[in-house]
């Protein structure tokens, strides 16, 4: 099965990001998602920065342009978001970001209607699929030979937990603290094509496994392929999916050019003939599941050679190696402001402080993450 990679202009960045609807009295999600898209107009495919439906009525994405700057895609992010909040000010509806909610039940959320592929995914998925009142961040980064985008794909999956615990924000599951800094990650790869990608060789293997698993009706297409680290042949693009909802335009500033600098990094790389140092697989994963279960206190593999470091101070380390390439591609402010995440804590690490500060009160984490969201950190 032949795939076209259609090539997009090198370490270009575009953004999805995905947000919850509250009730602004209650806290609890609301399905207001249908009535907001039928008063702005849902996004046409292709055409950008616009607004979506997700998989739930209580979940609208504000999707960005592909910029060469971060600052210009998170602009088209702020901008969606304040014409989604024209519509929801008046609604008494709140908008907030994590990669879970504190204390709505899945059982109690709706399938956004007529949507095929949504309706195909729950018929197929059942009890699991219902379950996935999950939020992310998806990050497209710009890849301009085909031939680069597996060796790209296969090292930044070192970086899989930078990434995890930066962004872990789901501590909480219906209500119950679960002891993990991202219970999302753990949630989404109950779906039968989630979870980790399989480290391909070359473009033809990974052409060949979307034919296999075509054939024998597990997909219909790659894009439902639903990795956390994936080819998006469409866009040309390499889908960071590794992340938490986020509840702030700088910390997504700041993980959308840890990517952009990553994919620059190794892009260079093979330019000048290197080869990228990857992990075994089982390193890759046991690394997710540490990033998940503690975050920023993860004692994380490093390389191949098993060496091992705290995630945080191995963050620092990278952050000087990353600096060169951010100053050229213009990032260098939003890489940086992965130092606020370090000093103020990842926002799982807010929650649980917020929570702690309220008697448990699990309301008043959603009102602070609905606060970060419009006002940003204070």
């Amino acid at each position: 099965m032949e795939i076209e990679f259609v090539s997009s202009a090198r370490s270009s960045v575009g953004l999805e990001w995905e947000l919850a609807c509250v009730d602004h009295d209650s806290g609890e999600l609301t399905p207001a998602a249908p009535e907001v898209l039928a008063k702005l107009g849902e996004g046409e495919d292709g055409v950008f920065p616009q607004v979506t439906a997700e998989l739930l009525t209580n979940t609208v994405e504000v999707v960005s342009g592909p910029h060469d700057r971060i600052r210009d895609s998170v602009g088209d992010l702020s901008h969606m978001i304040d014409r989604v909040r024209t519509v929801t000010d008046g609604m008494g509806v709140d908008l907030m970001s994590a990669g879970t909610h504190p204390f709505s039940q899945w059982f109690e959320q709706d399938v956004t209607p007529n949507h095929e592929r949504y309706a195909t995914l729950i018929d197929r998925t059942q009890w699991w699929g219902r379950q996935m009142l999950i939020w992310g961040v998806h990050m497209h980064i710009g890849i301009e030979d085909k031939k680069k985008v597996l060796p790209i794909l296969n090292g930044l999956l070192t970086y899989y937990p930078h990434f995890q615990a930066l962004s872990a924000s789901s501590p909480f599951w219906a209500g119950e603290a679960t002891g993990y800094a991202s219970s999302r990650a753990l949630i989404f790869q109950q779906l039968p094509t989630a979870g980790l990608p399989p480290q391909l060789t070359g473009w033809d293997k990974y052409e060949e496994l979307v034919g296999d698993l075509t054939h024998v009706g597990v997909i219909d297409d790659h894009s439902e392929l639903r990795w956390d680290l994936r080819p998006s042949p469409k866009w040309g693009t390499l889908e960071v999916r590794y992340c938490d909802g986020v509840s702030t335009t700088a910390e997504i500033a700041s993980l959308a050019a840890l990517a952009q600098c990553l994919v620059e990094e190794f892009s260079t790389a093979l330019d000048n003939g290197e080869e990228i140092p990857v992990m075994q697989p089982w390193f890759v994963r046991e690394n997710k599941w540490r990033a998940a279960r503690y975050g920023m206190d993860a004692i994380i593999i490093q390389n191949a050679a098993g060496d091992e470091q705290l995630v945080a101070d191995d963050l620092l380390a990278l952050l000087t190696r990353l600096e060169p390439i951010a100053s050229r591609l213009g990032c260098l402010d939003e890489l940086m402001g992965l130092s606020t995440i370090l000093d103020r804590g990842a926002s799982y690490q807010r929650q649980l402080a917020v929570a702690a500060a309220n008697d448990g009160n699990l309301r008043s984490v959603v009102s602070s993450l609905v606060a970060e969201l419009r006002d940003g950190l204070r």
